[in-house]
């Protein structure tokens, strides 16, 4: 099932008897879970029907004793089991998981029962898990991918009655990463102090969250890409006054990616805007800024880029450099691009 399904369920009063949460991203689980804790039972059914157990204090067994516990003046008792990912029998053995199955098959129909197992892949083809399948839910949170992250803040600020720029997508992209729950946390941040209807652009996010839109890697990407010597250096000197929020490793690996789409963009037959932006797996707001680049900086001279990038990637993780500077190091490269 998928989370707008397990929780429409939910919402509608639809209940499981096992609901078995997994995977790399933890904000699904804990949503669901936390959405089980707060609003099947009443406050005061929760005193005598709401257990909640972490992983590390207990094992498999003691779980199926708690499972097999009939509610006291409720319709449901609800077990949550956090961290089940530690459970200690599991962390052992992993096939302890299998010790569940006879519960599994013939669960407590008055019992909901959540095991929150995060951080890792479970393989589904295994019984006990087409058994949950079969008689529960069985979910699985995916690691949200890099190339993704964009589509994920525009689907989300949607849902939520706004909407983003694309360079502010971006930007939150690019420096609040992957986890989701950073995302939700930074885009809450603006959502309090913006109405309904608004579209989320650089300046709010600089005034709410303190991404700069002036002094950021897209930026120094456009920069670079024009080869505004000027801007370039501008961008790169404030990257080096502030090396903690824009840290080199990040910005050889946007460089990185950024050049590569570029000699990409050299190769194409079709040079449509439609198409770039479909093979460079980019915003057609910012097909643009390949074709300037593109103008720029012919094959030969971006395979030296490429190659500049590599070994100024090794030098900052200290190889063949002892005691230069990052902020030293990004000035050197931005030379040797833009030479």
């Amino acid at each position: 099932m998928t989370f707008d399904q397990i929780t429409t369920d939910l919402e509608n009063k639809i209940y499981h008897p096992v609901y078995f949460l997994s995977g790399e991203e933890p904000y699904y689980i804990d949503e669901i879970s936390n959405h089980i804790e707060e609003n099947i039972l009443s406050e005061t059914e929760k005193e005598f029907n709401q257990t909640i157990i972490y992983g590390r204090d207990t094992d498999i067994d003691t779980i199926i004793a708690n499972a097999k516990r009939f509610p006291m003046m409720a319709n449901h008792q609800v077990v949550v089991v956090r961290e089940a990912q530690d459970i200690k029998d599991i962390r052992k053995k992993p096939s302890a998981f299998e010790k569940l199955d006879a519960y599994i098959k013939s669960p407590l129909k008055s019992t909901i029962l959540v095991f929150c197992y995060k951080y890792h892949k479970i393989d589904k083809r295994k019984v006990i898990f087409k058994n949950i399948q079969k008689h529960g839910v069985l979910y699985v949170s995916a690691k949200l991918y890099d190339n993704k992250v964009p589509e994920w803040i525009n689907n989300y600020v949607q849902k939520k009655g706004y909407s983003i720029a694309p360079m502010a997508s971006l930007l939150l992209s690019e420096y609040i990463g992957t986890s989701i729950g950073k995302l939700v946390n930074e885009i809450s941040k603006v959502m309090i102090n913006i109405p309904k209807g608004t579209t989320i652009n650089e300046d709010i996010i600089e005034k709410n969250i303190g991404i700069s839109k002036d002094f950021n890697v897209f930026e120094l990407q456009s920069a670079f890409g024009k080869k505004d010597i000027l801007k370039a250096n501008q961008i790169v000197n404030n990257f080096a006054a502030n090396p903690k929020d824009n840290p080199l490793i990040r910005t050889i690996a946007s460089l990185y990616n950024f050049f590569i789409k570029v000699m990409i963009y050299h190769s194409l037959k079709d040079k449509s805007s439609r198409n770039v932006a479909s093979v460079l797996s980019v915003h057609p707001f910012f097909v643009n800024d390949y074709i300037i680049a593109a103008r720029n900086y012919q094959v030969n001279k971006l395979s030296s880029i490429i190659s500049y990038l590599r070994t100024y990637d090794l030098k900052f993780k200290g190889v063949g450099n002892s005691s230069t500077s990052d902020g030293e190091l990004l000035k050197e490269l931005t030379y040797l691009i833009l030479h």
